[in-house]
């Protein structure tokens, strides 16, 4: 099996129904990663000691996930120079809100790549840390190339669509 390349962190096993969006977007690229479950809260020595040996590991970039005070991101930004995206969850009474503000709202020097609350902000993580790679991997750089050729085909085949509607009136 391949070394990850990228680390998908959670803090908890309820996050994981968001982020298997982040897991299979990965996969469909040909991207080796790996699934963690720590928290900066009730897990910390956990948190440090992965984040101190990611990069030894083979990890090249981290996707955290966290809900309500979203603490996770910014802890593995602190303590590594890996790319860190953080991926604000939908929980709690602010649906994600608060979790989006504690993630992209960093201090100098601790800089957290914040995404969308949700799945589609797991599937973009995703994509952000492949396009990462791909800067040096022409392989990761076509297929890529690839699922955005697939976006812009289902548009324009959604437009036919309309398009074919309208006409009959």
């Amino acid at each position: 099996m391949a070394r990850p390349r990228v680390a998908i962190v959670i803090g908890s096993d309820s996050d994981w129904p968001t982020m298997e969006a982040c897991y299979k977007q990965l996969a469909e690229l040909g991207v080796p990663c790996e699934v963690q479950i720590m928290s900066a809260h009730r897990t910390p020595e956990k948190v440090h000691d992965y984040a101190r040996t990611a990069q030894e590991n083979g990890v090249q970039v981290v996707i955290a996930a966290a809900g309500l005070a979203a603490a996770l991101a910014g802890t593995f930004a602190a303590l590594t120079t890996l790319p860190v995206i953080g991926v604000p969850l939908d929980a709690g009474p602010l649906h994600g809100v608060d979790a989006l503000l504690s993630t992209v709202q960093m201090p100098p020097g601790v800089p957290v790549a914040t995404v969308g609350i949700g799945q589609v902000g797991a599937r973009n993580a995703a994509v952000l840390a492949a396009q990462i790679l791909a800067l040096n991997n022409p392989a990761l750089d076509a297929a890529l190339k690839n699922l955005k050729r697939n976006q812009a085909e289902m548009v324009d085949n959604k437009n036919q669509i309309l398009r074919e509607r309208l006409s009959r009136g």
